[in-house]
């Protein structure tokens, strides 16, 4: 027999869990309450499995255990392994019940309409489909969250630097911003502005030392225009929508916020032109990953969507 099949042969689901729980937690004993088993089971376990393989797996020290490089290999494989299992349970529950199944979706800040219209799509056709959705910086989605396989699927911005070894990215359109006032602002009755001049007027942005605002200050220089003064600086699209309104103020938005916005907070587009070329947005998954038919049905309405996007520009 093949050594690298008697290794495999000899290897148990269950050694594997308690590696992973033993790295978890930071110590067997930890890991043995979590797994509600004796300590003395886990280190025999991990003991066993470490002879089998003919490496040490982990560092023992007074205040637990920490992965050696050989123990962090097998970790990475583990993991991928369990989240396989897992996606093919969910395969069989959504095979066995359409109308079922569960996406984890990673989004970018300005998707919330985009993805919002999305599940509601999907819902009316699988009423029992559940969505779990988290929103954060799309670095942090991808090389975090989509990396650690706690996310099915990453939609926003594709500026950043995407390792093609690693993951897929699709393109689904191309976003430009554009600049925003309340319906009540003096400006909303010109039929051409100059970017330039409005450099005086109260702006709202984000951080400019955040992803956000970092690219919208690249657009301002990119137009020929210094970065203006801001007035407020905040992330909260509540509290910016709420001083749009006033008609006192003007902010930078993407286009896509504008298509799928609430429409209880309409803002103003500006004619005026802002940025040196439109952005990508596309969805990101991880390489070498079988999809289930729930996240499959995900990605396919995005890009329903995305089309009717382009034919209406």
């Amino acid at each position: 027999m093949d050594v690298n099949d008697r290794v495999t042969r000899r290897i148990k689901m269950g050694d594997l869990r308690m590696l992973l729980a033993a790295v978890q937690w930071g110590s067997m004993s930890k890991a043995a309450t979590q797994l509600n088993i004796t300590q003395s089971a886990v280190s025999k376990a991990l003991t066993e499995l470490e002879h089998t393989l003919g490496v040490r797996l982990l560092d023992r020290n007074p205040q637990g255990v920490e992965p050696t490089p050989y123990g962090r290999a097998l970790l990475d494989r583990s993991v991928a392994i369990f989240d396989e299992l897992q996606q093919g349970v969910k395969d069989i529950q959504f095979l066995a019940d359409p109308a079922s199944g569960e996406v984890r979706i990673g989004i970018g800040p300005p998707q919330g309409g985009l993805v919002s219209d999305i599940i509601e799509r999907l819902a009316l056709r699988y009423p029992r489909m559940i969505f779990r959705v988290v929103e954060r910086d799309m670095s942090g989605l991808v090389n975090g969250d989509l990396r650690d396989r706690m996310i099915d699927v990453a939609l926003g911005w594709l500026a950043m630097p995407i390792n093609d070894e690693t993951f897929n990215a699709e393109l689904l359109f191309y976003d430009k911003r554009l600049v925003v006032t309340g319906a009540t602002n003096p400006w909303t009755r010109r039929r051409k502005i100059a970017l330039a001049e409005l450099v005086g007027e109260r702006w709202i942005l984000p951080p400019l030392t955040g992803l956000a605002g970092s690219s919208i200050a690249e657009d301002f220089l990119a137009s020929g225009v210094q970065v203006p003064r801001v007035s407020v600086i905040v992330n909260s699209l509540s509290v910016r929508d709420r001083l749009l309104a006033t008609g006192r103020y003007l902010a930078v938005v993407p286009g896509v916020e504008l298509r799928f916005r609430d429409k209880r907070t309409p803002h103003k587009v500006l004619p005026v032109s802002f940025g040196a070329k439109p952005r990508p947005v596309g969805i990101i998954t991880l390489k070498n990953r079988t999809l289930g038919p729930a996240v499959q049905a995900f990605i396919d309405e995005a890009r329903v969507l995305a089309k009717r996007m382009t034919k209406v520009s």
